[in-house]
């Protein structure tokens, strides 16, 4: 059996990433796969727009099974997954590429603001590292 070294390199970098990190891929991986499904839909390959679907749909489940409770913006975070999980399932019932155009927006506004996020956090321990 010969090992992809492509693959091999691809399961380091998620057994080695911080949960900021994977929290990142996880909000790539759903912009690649809405992109995909808006691909698929507008080929009229309603097959693939529903795997594709499928994928951004799971990984907005896997957000919020994983939201931390303590913090107040859980709740607000919670209540946009949910919305984006429904406006999912409705585009892929409509096969609406509207919806999915919204969906992916809101996605990519999201991950764009936790790389902010992760820099200014990255940023401030540099800084503070520096102070000590």
């Amino acid at each position: 059996m010969h090992n992809n070294p492509y693959e091999t390199y691809r399961n380091n970098t998620v057994f080695t990433a911080t949960k900021e990190e994977l929290t990142l891929m996880l909000y790539d991986g759903a912009l690649k796969f809405c992109n995909q499904a808006i691909v698929a839909l507008e080929k009229n390959d309603f097959g693939r727009t529903n795997d594709m679907m499928l994928k951004v749909q799971n990984i907005i489940r896997e957000f919020q099974l994983t939201l931390n409770s303590r913090y107040e913006i859980s709740t607000q975070l919670d209540l946009l997954y949910d919305y984006l999980y429904n406006r999912l399932v409705e585009a892929n019932m409509k096969k609406d590429m509207a919806i999915l155009t919204e969906v992916r927006d809101h996605i990519r506004s999201m991950r764009d603001t936790w790389k902010e996020a992760m820099k200014a956090s990255r940023a401030s321990v540099k800084t503070e590292a520096v102070r000590n």
